[in-house]
């Protein structure tokens, strides 16, 4: 283990690795702080110019946006209630009214400290589970594979509550996208209805950009412009450390909620930060503060979500199998650079693996250190205008598409799924299960074919350990699903009126 942290440094001491880093650090914190933006459109952005990098320095580009961005979200859903990022919507719950007491700089610096709790807590429980990973990932074979990635896109499909049916389906829709073009094996054409620019496929990259960046440009443009404005906040950044250790016990569990629930493919922060929120809440001596200004309930939240991104690595770097969207994007970075996380990633490339676990250590500290002087400098990026970001976002979708492979084609594909996910966010329904429909198909697809000439029954499926536990949570998880449907169900049957049927047997 000695030796393969050695290598990690050495990996990140050269300077187009730390180069990338902090671009990707300090233009997460950016851009998470912009409300409007968040990582998924910036990555998605960035994805196409990553292609032409090494691995480690796409990566960690890529990293630095992801674990960076939620420390930037929590400014402008501290000083003005609007989240800068999805994930920290909980955040302003307990952080904005904090700045209404005249408290903004107590809130942030809470924020920054929690976070940084969280993010280091996160990646020190995933350097000490690398062995186990490096032990247990050689068991998974073919079969086992598919099963963990029927899983993964089983539990994405039911995080959606209310809207399971309509994830379900878009799940489906994004499995069917990938089965577009040629097939790989059998060289037949497969949806293309004749179209010799479907023969190749539809891009995941080109669909991410559309998905996220397009749609959302289209989503500024279209929506009233806006200009928020936040006031400058006065006082020492560093303030927020020493008062988080009087809630070492509350920081601690939430980051240990964003670790369990961030492996877990589906569930991501929000599960996380409702969670730890809730067990703070009903552990606090002060429960009345919290929605109105409790500095436990801003740590659980900033803590569990800032533990999510090195957790959610667990099953990529392991499996293969990303958990959310933006680990989705990161998948591709591997394999156009032909390197494949999996069983094999432990044995052939760990050096670069333990680069990874360095990069999310050394990020978190450059996040630091620069939200300690640039605070105000920051509330005057939230300022930029709405539709002046539509049109920048815009602008920079359409080269990214374009600078994948030359095509105008592309670049209208990409357009008609913008308006598709302009429409889905119109309609409140998620866009996630789309991206991770294309990924976990095409997985799926690829092992249970490699596994199909090797099975006499379908029980073969599941004759070894690793196979039949799979199987099993995912009879599980469907019985548990059925369960609490059943339950509802009932809760809302109107109960018999008892009055009534007494006089009727009079």
């Amino acid at each position: 283990m000695f030796e393969n942290l050695i290598a990690g440094v050495e990996m990140l001491a050269r300077w187009d690795v730390f180069a990338a880093l902090l671009v990707g650090s300090i233009g997460g914190v950016i851009i998470g702080a912009i409300p409007g933006v968040g990582p998924a459109v910036a990555i998605a952005i960035l994805l196409p110019a990553t292609f032409s990098m090494e691995p480690i320095v796409g990566l960690t580009m890529l990293l630095g946006i992801y674990g960076s961005s939620m420390y930037g979200g929590a400014i402008p859903a501290v000083l003005i209630n609007t989240p800068g990022t999805a994930v920290n919507a909980l955040t302003s719950y307990d952080g904005y009214p904090m700045t209404e007491r005249a408290e903004g700089h107590r809130a942030v610096s809470l924020a920054y400290s929690a976070s940084f709790w969280g993010g280091i807590f996160g990646i020190l429980c995933l350097i000490l589970l690398s062995p186990v990973l490096a032990y247990i990932a050689p068991m998974f074979g073919s079969r086992e594979i598919f099963l963990a990635a029927l899983l993964g896109i089983l539990l994405v499909i039911l995080a959606h509550r209310g809207q399971i049916f309509a994830a379900g389906v878009l799940a489906m829709f994004g499995i069917f996208l990938q089965t577009v073009g040629l097939d790989a094996v059998t060289y037949t054409q497969r949806y293309t209805f004749g179209y010799s620019f479907l023969s190749s496929g539809i891009n995941l990259i080109v669909v991410v950009l559309g998905l996220f960046a397009l749609s959302q440009a289209f989503f500024l443009l279209t929506a009233p412009d806006t200009s928020p404005d936040a006031k400058p906040v006065t006082g020492r950044m560093s303030d927020g450390f020493r008062e988080l250790m009087k809630h070492k016990r509350v920081a601690t569990v939430a980051s240990g909620f964003g670790v369990i629930l961030g492996m877990i493919p589906g569930t991501g922060e929000f599960t996380a930060q409702f969670m730890s929120y809730t067990y703070a809440q009903k552990t606090s001596k002060n429960p009345e503060l919290f929605g109105k200004g409790s500095p436990e309930g801003l740590i659980a939240s900033e803590a569990a979500n800032n533990a999510v991104p090195a957790a959610a690595m667990i099953p990529l770097l392991a499996l293969g199998i990303p958990g959310e969207a933006l680990t989705a994007m990161m998948l591709s970075v591997f394999y156009v650079h032909n390197v494949i996380p999996g069983p094999q990633l432990f044995q052939n490339n760990i050096d670069l693996v333990y680069g990874l676990y360095l990069s999310l250590i050394l990020l978190n500290v450059i996040v630091v250190v620069f939200l300690l002087f640039s605070t105000n400098l920051l509330t005057k990026i939230i300022r930029v205008p709405t539709r002046f970001l539509g049109v920048m976002i815009l602008i920079l979708s359409f080269v990214g598409v374009y600078s994948l492979r030359n095509s105008l084609t592309d670049c209208m594909i990409s357009a008609g799924f913008g308006v598709l996910g302009l429409i889905l966010k119109r309609l409140n329904l998620p866009i996630v299960p789309i991206i991770l429909g294309m990924v976990l198909g095409g997985i799926m697809e690829v092992k249970l074919r490699s596994a199909l000439p090797r099975l006499k029954t379908p029980f073969d499926m599941i004759d070894r350990p690793i196979a039949f536990v799979l199987f099993s949570l995912i009879l599980l998880v469907l019985a548990l699903h059925l369960r609490t449907l059943f339950k509802e169900y009932r809760a809302h049957q109107p109960e018999p009126d008892h009055d009534m049927h007494d006089t009727q047997m009079r």
